[in-house]
C-alpha cells in the first residue's frame, strides 16, 4: 500500500493564511475547506485505497451517487420514522440553520483552481456532502466543541494533516474540556466501523440507534456546547 502513495504535497503559505482566518473565525467554512485542501498530503490517496478495499466503497466509486438531493428534500425527510437517521439529520441541520446546499456553496467559493483527478474530486464531494450525517450519527453538535469532537473522530478514522492542524490549534487555545472531548472523539473514531464508504442513502430510514450499533458507536458524549458568540464575548476571538 505504501508504495502506491505519491509523495505528499503541501501548500504551506496557503494553509497558513487559511489557518489564520479560521483562528479569527471558526465559522468561516470556506477557509476551513481551503486549509484542509492545501495541506492534506496523501490523505486523498489513502481514502481512495480504503474505498477500493470495501464492497460498498467500490460500488460508490463505480456509481458515484449524489446524496445531496436526498438531504435537501426536507419534506421527504419529515416523512421518515421518528428516531431515524434521516430525522436526526434533519433535526441537526434545522437546529444549526445550515443546509447541504450552503456547505456546497462555501466549498465552491474557495476551491483551488488546481485541477485534480476526477475520482479525487468525487471523493471530496462525498465526504463533504455526508459530513452532517456524521454529526447526526456520532451525536456531536454544530457548535465549536461539537465540531472539534467530530474532527477528532475523523482523525481517528482517517488521518489528515489539515484536520490535525485545526484540532491542535483549538487545543492550544482550549482547556480541559476540549482536551477530554478530543481524546474521547479520537478513541471513538479508532474503535468505530470505518464510516467514509458507508451506504448512507440506504440507512436514512433506519433508527439512528440501530445505525450507531451497526457502526460500533457508543451513546453520544455529553459536553457543554460552546458557540463562537461566547468566544467573542470572552475576547478569545
Amino acid at each position: 500500500m505504501l508504495q502506491s502513495l505519491p509523495l505528499p504535497r503541501y501548500e504551506f503559505a496557503r494553509a497558513a493564511r487559511a489557518l489564520s482566518a479560521v483562528l479569527r473565525n471558526p465559522d468561516d467554512l470556506p477557509e476551513v475547506f481551503t486549509l484542509i485542501e492545501s495541506i492534506s498530503g496523501t490523505a486523498p490517496h489513502r481514502l481512495l485505497l480504503g474505498f477500493k478495499r470495501t464492497s460498498s466503497g467500490a460500488r460508490i466509486l463505480r456509481d458515484r451517487p449524489n446524496i445531496v438531493p436526498l438531504l435537501t428534500d426536507r419534506a421527504a425527510l419529515r416523512t421518515l420514522p421518528e428516531g431515524s437517521l434521516g430525522r436526526a439529520y434533519l433535526a441537526f441541520v434545522e437546529r444549526e440553520g445550515i443546509s447541504a446546499e450552503g456547505i456546497r456553496d462555501a466549498d465552491v467559493e474557495r476551491r483551488s483552481e488546481r485541477r485534480r483527478p476526477e475520482i479525487f474530486a468525487y471523493l471530496h464531494l462525498r465526504m463533504r456532502d455526508t459530513h452532517d450525517l456524521w454529526h447526526a450519527v456520532t451525536g456531536y453538535g454544530g457548535d465549536v466543541r461539537g465540531e472539534l469532537g467530530l474532527l477528532a473522530f475523523l482523525l481517528g478514522q482517517h488521518w489528515n494533516v489539515g484536520i490535525a492542524l485545526i484540532v491542535l490549534s483549538a487545543l492550544l487555545r482550549g482547556g480541559p474540556d476540549e482536551w477530554d472531548l478530543v481524546r474521547e472523539g479520537f478513541r471513538r473514531g479508532r474503535t468505530a466501523a470505518w464510516l467514509p464508504p458507508q451506504d448512507w442513502e440506504s440507512m436514512l430510514a433506519l433508527p439512528v440507534k440501530e445505525v450507531r450499533a451497526r457502526f460500533g458507536l457508543r451513546e453520544p458524549p455529553a459536553y457543554t456546547p460552546l458557540r463562537t458568540t461566547e468566544l467573542r464575548a470572552q475576547g478569545l476571538l
